[in-house]
Protein backbone atom coordinates (compact mmCIF):
# COMPACT_ATOMS: atom_id res chain seq x y z
CA UNK A 1 0.00 0.00 0.00
CA UNK A 2 2.90 2.35 1.32
CA UNK A 3 5.04 1.49 -2.17
CA UNK A 4 1.88 1.95 -4.05
CA UNK A 5 1.18 5.33 -2.72
CA UNK A 6 5.36 6.63 -3.34
CA UNK A 7 4.48 5.46 -7.35
CA UNK A 8 1.50 7.23 -7.41
CA UNK A 9 3.31 10.74 -6.26
CA UNK A 10 6.08 9.77 -8.16
CA UNK A 11 3.67 9.61 -11.08
CA UNK A 12 1.78 12.40 -9.85
CA UNK A 13 4.83 14.52 -9.30
CA UNK A 14 6.61 13.64 -12.88
CA UNK A 15 2.96 14.74 -14.74
CA UNK A 16 2.61 18.13 -13.10
CA UNK A 17 6.47 19.11 -12.23
CA UNK A 18 6.04 21.91 -15.42
CA UNK A 19 2.97 23.20 -13.35
CA UNK A 20 4.70 23.34 -10.19
CA UNK A 21 8.34 24.62 -11.85
CA UNK A 22 6.25 27.29 -12.93
CA UNK A 23 6.25 28.70 -9.47
CA UNK A 24 9.83 29.67 -9.31
CA UNK A 25 10.03 33.74 -10.16
CA UNK A 26 13.22 32.89 -12.13
CA UNK A 27 11.90 30.59 -14.79
CA UNK A 28 8.97 33.57 -14.47
CA UNK A 29 11.23 35.99 -15.55
CA UNK A 30 13.07 33.99 -18.28
CA UNK A 31 9.27 33.56 -20.19
CA UNK A 32 8.86 37.31 -20.03
CA UNK A 33 12.20 37.90 -21.50
CA UNK A 34 11.42 35.91 -24.15
CA UNK A 35 8.31 37.25 -25.12
CA UNK A 36 9.57 40.45 -24.60
CA UNK A 37 12.45 39.28 -27.27
CA UNK A 38 9.97 38.16 -29.55
CA UNK A 39 7.68 40.80 -29.45
CA UNK A 40 10.55 42.97 -30.05
CA UNK A 41 11.72 41.10 -33.26
CA UNK A 42 7.33 41.08 -34.48
CA UNK A 43 6.10 44.43 -33.49
CA UNK A 44 9.29 46.62 -34.03
CA UNK A 45 11.62 44.64 -36.30
CA UNK A 46 14.21 44.55 -34.37
CA UNK A 47 16.48 41.75 -35.83
CA UNK A 48 13.91 39.91 -36.18
CA UNK A 49 16.11 36.39 -37.89
CA UNK A 50 17.92 36.19 -34.83
CA UNK A 51 15.84 37.93 -31.85
CA UNK A 52 13.05 35.61 -32.73
CA UNK A 53 14.47 32.55 -32.69
CA UNK A 54 16.32 33.70 -29.26
CA UNK A 55 13.35 34.32 -28.08
CA UNK A 56 11.60 30.97 -28.53
CA UNK A 57 15.10 29.09 -27.73
CA UNK A 58 14.99 30.96 -24.02
CA UNK A 59 11.12 30.02 -23.09
CA UNK A 60 12.12 26.72 -24.60
CA UNK A 61 15.24 26.22 -22.38
CA UNK A 62 13.29 27.06 -19.07
CA UNK A 63 10.02 25.11 -19.18
CA UNK A 64 10.64 22.80 -15.84
CA UNK A 65 12.67 20.03 -16.93
CA UNK A 66 14.82 21.48 -19.18
CA UNK A 67 14.53 18.66 -21.64
CA UNK A 68 14.98 20.73 -24.67
CA UNK A 69 18.78 21.39 -22.86
CA UNK A 70 19.66 18.29 -21.41
CA UNK A 71 23.31 17.56 -21.53
CA UNK A 72 22.63 13.48 -20.30
CA UNK A 73 24.86 11.37 -22.81
CA UNK A 74 22.11 9.62 -24.83
CA UNK A 75 19.10 11.61 -23.64
CA UNK A 76 20.30 15.00 -25.08
CA UNK A 77 18.32 17.79 -25.60
CA UNK A 78 18.13 19.16 -29.39
CA UNK A 79 19.07 22.72 -27.99
CA UNK A 80 22.37 21.26 -26.48
CA UNK A 81 23.06 19.13 -29.62
CA UNK A 82 22.89 21.62 -31.78
CA UNK A 83 25.04 24.00 -29.31
CA UNK A 84 27.78 21.23 -29.56
CA UNK A 85 27.66 20.91 -33.45
CA UNK A 86 28.07 24.91 -34.26
CA UNK A 87 28.48 26.99 -30.76
CA UNK A 88 31.00 24.79 -29.02
CA UNK A 89 33.12 24.30 -32.00
CA UNK A 90 33.06 27.89 -34.26
CA UNK A 91 31.09 26.60 -36.72
CA UNK A 92 27.84 28.60 -36.91
CA UNK A 93 29.39 32.23 -37.08
CA UNK A 94 32.06 31.23 -39.62
CA UNK A 95 28.96 29.94 -41.79
CA UNK A 96 27.41 33.20 -40.91
CA UNK A 97 30.29 34.92 -42.37
CA UNK A 98 30.37 33.19 -45.58
CA UNK A 99 27.02 34.33 -46.39
CA UNK A 100 27.60 38.23 -45.29
CA UNK A 101 30.97 38.20 -47.44
CA UNK A 102 28.39 36.77 -50.65
CA UNK A 103 25.93 39.79 -49.28
CA UNK A 104 29.51 42.61 -49.78
CA UNK A 105 30.14 44.96 -52.41
CA UNK A 106 33.57 46.31 -51.50
CA UNK A 107 33.41 48.77 -54.75
CA UNK A 108 32.96 51.72 -52.32
CA UNK A 109 36.28 50.90 -50.03
CA UNK A 110 38.61 50.01 -53.38
CA UNK A 111 37.65 53.40 -54.42
CA UNK A 112 38.44 55.33 -51.43
CA UNK A 113 41.16 52.61 -49.08
CA UNK A 114 41.76 55.78 -46.65
CA UNK A 115 38.28 55.02 -45.17
CA UNK A 116 39.52 52.00 -43.77
CA UNK A 117 41.42 54.73 -41.11
CA UNK A 118 37.90 55.42 -40.07
CA UNK A 119 36.92 51.91 -39.69
CA UNK A 120 40.02 51.14 -37.19
CA UNK A 121 39.07 54.07 -35.22
CA UNK A 122 35.64 53.07 -34.87
CA UNK A 123 37.10 49.84 -32.92
CA UNK A 124 38.31 52.18 -29.94
CA UNK A 125 35.09 50.94 -28.02
CA UNK A 126 36.11 47.90 -28.00
CA UNK A 127 38.93 48.31 -26.24
CA UNK A 128 37.96 51.26 -24.15
CA UNK A 129 34.82 49.02 -23.05
CA UNK A 130 37.28 46.15 -22.13
CA UNK A 131 39.49 48.08 -19.99
CA UNK A 132 36.04 49.51 -17.87
CA UNK A 133 34.73 45.88 -18.04
CA UNK A 134 37.89 44.75 -15.95
CA UNK A 135 37.88 47.66 -13.17
CA UNK A 136 33.98 46.96 -12.71
CA UNK A 137 35.16 43.11 -11.75
CA UNK A 138 35.12 40.83 -14.76
CA UNK A 139 38.37 38.70 -16.03
CA UNK A 140 39.83 40.02 -18.65
CA UNK A 141 38.75 37.04 -21.28
CA UNK A 142 35.24 37.87 -20.45
CA UNK A 143 35.89 41.32 -20.56
CA UNK A 144 37.33 41.42 -23.91
CA UNK A 145 34.30 39.55 -24.89
CA UNK A 146 32.10 42.13 -23.97
CA UNK A 147 33.92 44.91 -25.45
CA UNK A 148 32.96 42.96 -29.12
CA UNK A 149 29.62 44.40 -28.37
CA UNK A 150 30.76 47.44 -29.63
CA UNK A 151 31.46 46.39 -32.52
CA UNK A 152 28.08 45.86 -33.21
CA UNK A 153 29.14 42.72 -34.76
CA UNK A 154 27.09 39.96 -33.51
CA UNK A 155 28.73 36.64 -35.34
CA UNK A 156 32.47 38.44 -33.92
CA UNK A 157 30.74 38.70 -30.52
CA UNK A 158 29.69 35.00 -30.38
CA UNK A 159 32.72 33.59 -31.93
CA UNK A 160 34.76 34.98 -29.03
CA UNK A 161 32.37 34.88 -26.17
CA UNK A 162 32.35 30.75 -27.39
CA UNK A 163 36.00 30.45 -26.83
CA UNK A 164 36.28 32.73 -23.85
CA UNK A 165 33.63 33.43 -22.33
CA UNK A 166 30.92 30.35 -23.10
CA UNK A 167 29.09 31.13 -19.61
CA UNK A 168 27.81 34.63 -21.15
CA UNK A 169 27.02 33.84 -24.65
CA UNK A 170 23.48 34.68 -24.27
CA UNK A 171 23.19 37.74 -22.87
CA UNK A 172 26.25 38.94 -24.74
CA UNK A 173 24.29 38.02 -28.27
CA UNK A 174 21.23 39.36 -26.77
CA UNK A 175 23.04 42.81 -26.22
CA UNK A 176 25.00 42.38 -29.31
CA UNK A 177 21.83 42.22 -31.54
CA UNK A 178 19.89 44.27 -29.35
CA UNK A 179 22.03 46.70 -29.79
CA UNK A 180 22.57 46.79 -33.67
CA UNK A 181 18.83 47.33 -34.08
CA UNK A 182 19.41 50.29 -32.10
CA UNK A 183 21.90 52.23 -34.44
CA UNK A 184 19.33 54.69 -35.65
CA UNK A 185 18.53 55.31 -31.78
CA UNK A 186 21.83 55.47 -30.22
CA UNK A 187 24.36 56.90 -33.11
CA UNK A 188 22.33 60.76 -33.99
CA UNK A 189 22.56 61.81 -30.63
CA UNK A 190 26.01 61.08 -29.95
CA UNK A 191 26.80 62.50 -33.20
CA UNK A 192 25.18 65.53 -32.47
CA UNK A 193 26.50 66.13 -29.32
CA UNK A 194 30.15 65.91 -31.01
CA UNK A 195 29.49 67.72 -33.39
CA UNK A 196 28.34 71.40 -34.97
CA UNK A 197 25.72 71.69 -37.17
CA UNK A 198 28.06 73.51 -39.67
CA UNK A 199 30.59 70.46 -39.98
CA UNK A 200 27.24 68.24 -40.46
CA UNK A 201 26.46 70.36 -43.24
CA UNK A 202 30.32 69.44 -44.79
CA UNK A 203 29.81 68.34 -48.34
CA UNK A 204 31.33 65.34 -49.82
CA UNK A 205 30.71 66.00 -53.73
CA UNK A 206 29.44 62.58 -55.64
CA UNK A 207 32.63 61.47 -57.42
CA UNK A 208 31.08 59.49 -59.82
CA UNK A 209 31.12 55.30 -59.90
CA UNK A 210 35.01 54.58 -61.40
CA UNK A 211 34.66 51.23 -62.36
CA UNK A 212 36.21 48.87 -60.56
CA UNK A 213 37.68 46.05 -62.74
CA UNK A 214 36.66 42.50 -61.74
CA UNK A 215 40.29 41.52 -61.76
CA UNK A 216 40.80 44.06 -58.47
CA UNK A 217 37.47 42.90 -57.22
CA UNK A 218 38.53 39.27 -57.34
CA UNK A 219 42.38 39.45 -55.58
CA UNK A 220 41.24 41.84 -53.14
CA UNK A 221 39.91 39.37 -51.26
CA UNK A 222 42.90 37.58 -51.30
CA UNK A 223 44.85 40.30 -50.44
CA UNK A 224 42.33 40.69 -47.02
CA UNK A 225 43.19 37.50 -46.04
CA UNK A 226 46.87 37.77 -46.64
CA UNK A 227 46.91 40.98 -44.33
CA UNK A 228 44.31 39.97 -41.19
CA UNK A 229 46.24 36.77 -41.26
CA UNK A 230 49.83 38.53 -41.02
CA UNK A 231 48.02 41.28 -38.48
CA UNK A 232 45.84 38.65 -36.49
CA UNK A 233 46.32 35.10 -37.72
CA UNK A 234 43.83 33.76 -34.72
CA UNK A 235 41.18 35.94 -36.90
CA UNK A 236 41.63 33.83 -40.35
CA UNK A 237 38.48 31.47 -39.28
CA UNK A 238 36.01 34.73 -39.88
CA UNK A 239 38.13 37.19 -42.14
CA UNK A 240 38.67 33.57 -44.18
CA UNK A 241 35.17 32.74 -44.62
CA UNK A 242 34.25 36.24 -45.08
CA UNK A 243 36.35 36.89 -48.01
CA UNK A 244 35.47 33.03 -49.40
CA UNK A 245 31.81 34.50 -49.46
CA UNK A 246 32.89 37.40 -51.36
CA UNK A 247 35.06 35.41 -53.76
CA UNK A 248 31.96 33.26 -54.23
CA UNK A 249 30.17 36.63 -55.66
CA UNK A 250 32.93 38.14 -57.77
CA UNK A 251 34.54 35.32 -59.59
CA UNK A 252 31.62 35.02 -61.82
CA UNK A 253 31.65 31.33 -61.78
CA UNK A 254 29.60 30.67 -58.99
CA UNK A 255 26.30 32.43 -59.03
CA UNK A 256 24.32 29.31 -57.74
CA UNK A 257 26.84 29.12 -54.82
CA UNK A 258 27.01 32.59 -54.12
CA UNK A 259 22.99 32.90 -54.13
CA UNK A 260 23.17 29.71 -52.09
CA UNK A 261 25.35 31.65 -49.19
CA UNK A 262 23.74 34.73 -49.35
CA UNK A 263 19.92 33.21 -49.10
CA UNK A 264 19.77 29.37 -48.02
CA UNK A 265 22.75 28.65 -45.93
CA UNK A 266 22.23 32.29 -44.31
CA UNK A 267 18.95 31.84 -43.39
CA UNK A 268 19.06 28.26 -42.63
CA UNK A 269 22.67 28.72 -40.23
CA UNK A 270 21.12 32.37 -38.62
CA UNK A 271 17.78 30.50 -37.58
CA UNK A 272 20.09 27.42 -35.73
CA UNK A 273 22.38 30.28 -34.08
CA UNK A 274 19.49 32.16 -32.82
CA UNK A 275 17.76 29.56 -31.34
CA UNK A 276 20.63 27.77 -29.44
CA UNK A 277 22.02 30.61 -28.12
CA UNK A 278 18.57 31.16 -26.67
CA UNK A 279 19.15 27.86 -25.32
CA UNK A 280 21.86 29.26 -23.43
CA UNK A 281 19.49 31.56 -21.11
CA UNK A 282 18.80 29.65 -18.26
CA UNK A 283 17.32 31.41 -15.49
CA UNK A 284 20.54 30.57 -13.22
CA UNK A 285 23.01 32.20 -16.16
CA UNK A 286 20.97 34.66 -16.55
CA UNK A 287 19.40 36.93 -13.64
CA UNK A 288 22.73 38.09 -12.45
CA UNK A 289 23.87 41.08 -11.68
CA UNK A 290 26.93 40.43 -14.63
CA UNK A 291 24.46 40.18 -16.90
CA UNK A 292 23.52 43.68 -15.84
CA UNK A 293 26.59 45.11 -16.13
CA UNK A 294 26.77 43.44 -19.39
CA UNK A 295 24.10 45.32 -21.17
CA UNK A 296 25.18 47.88 -19.49
CA UNK A 297 28.54 48.01 -21.23
CA UNK A 298 27.57 47.03 -24.12
CA UNK A 299 25.96 50.56 -24.69
CA UNK A 300 29.08 51.91 -23.44
CA UNK A 301 30.50 50.17 -25.97
CA UNK A 302 28.52 51.55 -28.56
CA UNK A 303 29.00 54.96 -27.36
CA UNK A 304 32.63 55.23 -27.81
CA UNK A 305 32.94 53.28 -31.01
CA UNK A 306 30.58 56.09 -32.51
CA UNK A 307 32.76 59.14 -30.76
CA UNK A 308 35.89 57.32 -31.78
CA UNK A 309 35.03 57.44 -35.09
CA UNK A 310 33.61 61.12 -35.10
CA UNK A 311 36.67 62.48 -33.08
CA UNK A 312 38.91 60.39 -35.08
CA UNK A 313 37.45 62.28 -38.25
CA UNK A 314 37.44 66.13 -36.43
CA UNK A 315 41.11 65.71 -36.23
CA UNK A 316 41.91 64.88 -39.55
CA UNK A 317 40.02 67.35 -40.73
CA UNK A 318 43.02 69.82 -38.65
CA UNK A 319 45.10 68.36 -41.40
CA UNK A 320 43.23 68.37 -44.18
CA UNK A 321 42.38 71.49 -46.92
CA UNK A 322 39.83 69.34 -48.65
CA UNK A 323 37.68 68.26 -45.38
CA UNK A 324 35.29 65.38 -44.48
CA UNK A 325 32.20 65.40 -43.26
CA UNK A 326 32.91 64.13 -39.72
CA UNK A 327 29.53 61.94 -39.38
CA UNK A 328 30.88 59.20 -41.64
CA UNK A 329 33.44 58.43 -38.62
CA UNK A 330 30.41 56.75 -37.32
CA UNK A 331 29.89 54.30 -39.89
CA UNK A 332 32.95 52.43 -39.19
CA UNK A 333 30.97 49.96 -36.86
CA UNK A 334 29.79 46.44 -38.46
CA UNK A 335 25.96 47.60 -38.48
CA UNK A 336 25.85 47.10 -42.40
CA UNK A 337 24.17 48.98 -44.61
CA UNK A 338 22.16 50.32 -41.18
CA UNK A 339 25.04 53.07 -39.79
CA UNK A 340 25.61 53.96 -43.24
CA UNK A 341 21.83 55.22 -44.30
CA UNK A 342 21.04 56.57 -40.92
CA UNK A 343 24.64 58.92 -41.37
CA UNK A 344 23.38 59.45 -44.66
CA UNK A 345 19.84 60.36 -43.84
CA UNK A 346 21.21 62.94 -41.00
CA UNK A 347 23.02 65.17 -43.40
CA UNK A 348 20.03 65.25 -45.63
CA UNK A 349 18.32 66.64 -42.31
CA UNK A 350 20.28 69.36 -42.29
CA UNK A 351 21.03 69.99 -45.67
CA UNK A 352 18.34 68.43 -48.29
CA UNK A 353 21.12 68.63 -51.33
CA UNK A 354 24.02 67.15 -49.02
CA UNK A 355 24.60 63.55 -50.18
CA UNK A 356 27.15 61.54 -48.06
CA UNK A 357 25.99 58.27 -49.08
CA UNK A 358 28.76 57.01 -50.57
CA UNK A 359 31.30 57.75 -48.51
CA UNK A 360 29.12 56.83 -45.47
CA UNK A 361 28.68 53.31 -46.88
CA UNK A 362 32.59 52.93 -47.92
CA UNK A 363 33.41 53.48 -45.02
CA UNK A 364 30.37 51.09 -43.36
CA UNK A 365 31.92 48.17 -45.54
CA UNK A 366 35.40 49.12 -44.30
CA UNK A 367 34.25 47.78 -41.06
CA UNK A 368 32.85 45.01 -42.01
CA UNK A 369 36.71 43.74 -42.12
CA UNK A 370 37.92 45.73 -38.85
CA UNK A 371 35.69 44.57 -36.74
CA UNK A 372 36.70 41.12 -37.50
CA UNK A 373 40.62 41.96 -37.55
CA UNK A 374 39.98 43.59 -34.17
CA UNK A 375 37.85 40.56 -33.15
CA UNK A 376 41.50 38.90 -34.28
CA UNK A 377 43.33 41.35 -32.38
CA UNK A 378 41.20 40.47 -28.86
CA UNK A 379 41.27 36.95 -29.54
CA UNK A 380 45.48 37.11 -29.63
CA UNK A 381 45.76 39.12 -26.58
CA UNK A 382 43.94 37.19 -24.38
CA UNK A 383 46.29 34.45 -23.73
CA UNK A 384 48.94 36.65 -23.62
CA UNK A 385 47.02 38.51 -21.03
CA UNK A 386 45.98 36.15 -18.91
CA UNK A 387 49.24 33.98 -19.24
CA UNK A 388 47.93 31.05 -20.87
Amino acid sequence: MVSQMFADNKIFDELFQGVFGLADIGILSMFVIGFVLIWLAVKYDYEPVLLLPMGIGCILANIPGHYAVLDTPGSEGFLNVLYNAGIANELFPVLIFVGIGAMCEFDPLMRKPFVMLFAAAAQFGIFATAIFASLVGFPFNEAAAIGIIGAADGPTTIFVASRYATSLLGPLSVAAYCYMSLVPVIQPPIIKLLTSKAERKIRMPFMGETPVSDTALFVFPLIIILIAGAIAPISVPLIGSLMFGNLLKVSGVTEDLSNCAQNELSNLVTLFLGITVGGTMTAENFLTMDVFKILCLGAVAFVFDTAGGVIFAKIMNLFLTKKVNPMIGACGISAFPMSGRVIAKMALKDDPTNFIVQDAIGVNVAGQIASVIAGGLVLAMIPVLMGQ
